[in-house]
């Protein structure tokens, strides 16, 4: 990595890293209401959910130094819609955020004290990794701090440290104009444990459909079965963004958040300009607030 980022690059990165996990998002949630045809997708818009809600309030939040985590659970804890998917036990753990309970100990709180193991970290997490592209090192560990605002248990941390990685790298392969290779930093970068124990076996895989047999497809909301499908499609697609959310969407399973996992971290790579416009056009615009706050940011 040979570059210097100024706050205004790392925004515009996560910016468009968000650009891609959103669409992915909106797109693969058209797919719960009946099978998306990408040759002729749904007719807009398409409505995005609780990935890119909190991805918003992620980025809304990226600053100089490390990641801002009681500014963001506070965002979270004031943005969020039940309504936009979240399953209950995020909507418990926003909402007594929100109703002023510190975050450590609402997420430690999560599912009988072990707290969350789901991809919910991992989801939101590509433009975090994206505004970090001039280190994988910084990125895991600040990616590590964003997943613990909800996620204290271990294999959801590593989830949001896996997909963080990733898009830093996707990012600085964009920057340095080489194309990289995912699996083998997002491996070294991640904690042992299921997650990364799941990305080495897909390192092994060079088939979409036994990717999704072998490593998952989201279907237990885990970031067990999540993170390593979604970081293997990213890095089989790198160059290809429609390809890549083809591929998440004919594997089934938790269709949006995959979708929105290896969109972020494949726009990362390709920037706006690998996102077909049309599609671009059709997701929902993104909430008002979020232009508001990184306009004062920059």
């Amino acid at each position: 990595m040979s570059f210097t980022l100024f706050p205004g690059t790392r925004l515009a990165l996560a910016l468009e890293s968000l650009a891609g996990l959103s669409v992915g998002d909106a797109l693969g949630a058209q797919h719960f209401a009946a099978p998306v045809d990408l040759a002729d997708p749904p007719p807009a818009p398409w409505e995005w959910t609780d990935d890119t809600e909190e991805a918003c309030c992620l980025v809304a939040v990226l600053a100089e130094g490390d990641f801002d985590r009681d500014g963001f659970a506070a965002m979270l804890g004031r943005h969020h819609d039940p309504y936009r998917g979240y399953g209950p036990g995020a909507v418990v753990m926003l909402r007594e955020i929100r109703e002023g309970l510190p975050w450590p100990i609402a997420a430690a709180a999560a599912f009988d004290g072990q707290g969350s193991a789901g991809n919910g970290a991992a989801m939101r997490a590509a433009p975090l990794g994206a505004w970090h592209a001039d280190s994988l090192a910084h990125a895991a560990a600040q990616g590590a701090r964003a997943a613990e605002v909800t996620h204290a248990h271990a294999e959801g941390i590593a989830g949001g440290v896996a997909v963080t990685v990733a898009a830093a790298l996707a990012a600085a392969g964009r920057l340095d104009g080489v194309r990289p290779p995912l699996l083998r930093a997002v491996i070294a970068h991640t904690p042992e444990g299921h997650v990364h124990d799941g990305l080495v076996r897909a390192a092994r895989i060079g088939d979409p459909g036994e990717a999704a047999h072998q490593l998952g497809n989201g279907a237990r909301a885990m970031a067990r079965d999540t993170v390593p499908f979604a970081v293997w499609v990213a890095d089989r697609y790198l160059d290809d963004y429609p390809a890549a959310i083809g591929a998440c969407l004919a594997a089934g399973g938790d269709v949006d958040t995959t979708c929105a996992i290896a969109g972020g971290i494949v726009a990362a790579y390709t920037g706006l300009d690998g996102i077909p416009p049309h599609w671009l056009s059709a997701r929902e615009p993104l909430p008002g607030w979020l232009a508001a706050a990184t306009a004062a940011g920059e």
